[in-house]
């Protein structure tokens, strides 16, 4: 979400478009750079993290009166916010109580993030409960997501799956907000090495969520089938980083990595092998294939919809699957240079000017009023939720 953001706070400097960018961080500060307003606030106590640079600021509320002031100054158009952070909650607030039409953007799958970070205190129950009680976690995280994506009169979302998700549970229109790619980045020129091990690759958060210890069933299935002449590159940081270092016998751990060396670590690579089962688009995967990598991918979640199986890359089901689609790219050198050529090629279409160019367009259709499949008798209206933000204690109405 956030390279996303910084991407089209690009776009609008690029296309010299007003745009005023709210986010939480580690001071307050204001900056102007051309036509974006960039608004930082710090987060605070008390709060929680959600990964190791991000928390949640139970009390982000104090910024309210200042961000309100600073959004009526500004006198958006459309309102737009990217999820249930601290800050989007606070911009639904102000959207509301400045009655600018608001849109907001599906990017994380945090019902499924919910269950596998509970995973830990769920094996304090006896085995036979602990899938109920996954899927109850799961289940209610949803039922409270689905209520928040009532509040605004359009939606976005990265993939076929979540647009029909939210239409049928929302009652309001949805649109596609894809991701793009820096061509000229990303890009199979990078590559270095000519020889040396066949390199199985993997870039993004170490944690949980992101199915990280398949790589790990993966690489034991290989050396237990006697495969010689591989090697995992795990590109990323996180809180399963230890598990993940203790598992695997033939992996080099970069840490993270940026610009130019993450576009070379890329371009070295023979495959990326992306397990996660949660995430809604998958970023790295698009990257992968702008460098000319053909990309394993699961059978759940927005990838899939990215990867032309059998193209650039393939889509599997299962640790056995991913180990034999690794060993038949690693003996058809002919074959994996294709898919190497097709996968530069499918990338080729997929741009951050294209994206932008079609959320506008949606900002378009809100403001004009044409916006197909709104139910007006959607369960649950936004006034209704907008009340009981309204109710938080020290929140008044401005």
């Amino acid at each position: 979400m956030a390279n996303t953001a910084r991407h089209f706070a690009a776009y609008a400097r690029r296309k010299g478009l007003p745009f005023l960018n709210v986010c939480g961080g580690f001071e307050n500060r204001l900056r102007w750079e051309g036509s974006v307003v960039s608004v930082e606030r710090k987060r605070g106590w008390p709060k929680f993290p959600l990964d190791k640079k991000h928390d949640f600021d139970l009390y982000f509320w104090r910024h309210l009166e200042k961000v309100k002031r600073i959004v009526k100054h500004f006198r958006p158009d459309v309102l737009h916010i990217t999820g249930p952070s601290d800050v989007g909650m606070l911009g639904a607030l102000i959207a509301h109580q400045l009655r600018v039409p608001l849109a907001a953007s599906w990017h994380t799958n945090l019902h499924e993030y919910a269950e596998r970070r509970a995973a830990p205190l769920l094996r304090l129950l006896p085995p036979g409960l602990r899938p109920g009680a996954g899927k109850a976690i799961q289940d209610a995280s949803l039922r409270l997501l689905l209520r928040y994506y009532r509040i605004p009169r359009v939606l976005l979302a990265p993939n076929p799956e979540l647009i029909a998700l939210l239409e049928r549970s929302t009652g309001k229109p949805c649109f596609p907000m894809g991701r793009g790619v820096n061509m000229d980045l990303f890009t199979p020129a990078r590559r270095d090495r000519r020889d040396g091990p066949f390199i199985v690759g993997y870039v993004g958060r170490i944690t949980v969520e992101k199915n990280i210890l398949l790589l790990a069933e993966v690489e034991k299935e290989l050396l237990d089938r006697g495969r010689q002449g591989f090697q995992f590159l795990i590109v990323g940081q996180g809180a399963a980083e230890p598990a993940l270092r203790q598992a695997l016998r033939t992996a080099v751990f970069t840490g993270i990595l940026e610009g130019e060396a993450l576009a070379r670590a890329y371009a070295n690579m023979d495959v990326l092998l992306f397990p996660s089962r949660t995430d809604t688009f998958g970023n790295v995967v698009l990257e992968a294939l702008a460098s000319g990598v053909p990309a394993l991918v699961t059978d759940a979640g927005g990838p899939k919809f990215i990867v032309r199986h059998g193209q650039t890359g393939f889509v599997a089901g299962n640790a056995p699957e991913f180990v034999q689609r690794i060993c038949w790219l690693q003996d058809h050198a002919a074959e994996r240079q294709a898919m190497s050529l097709a996968a530069r090629a499918q990338a080729l279409g997929s741009s951050w000017e294209n994206v932008f160019d079609g959320v506008y367009e949606v900002y378009r259709r809100l403001l004009a009023g044409d916006l197909p499949n709104y139910r007006a008798d959607t369960p649950c209206e936004p006034e209704v939720l907008m009340a009981s933000l309204l109710a938080r204690p020290g929140v008044g109405n401005g």
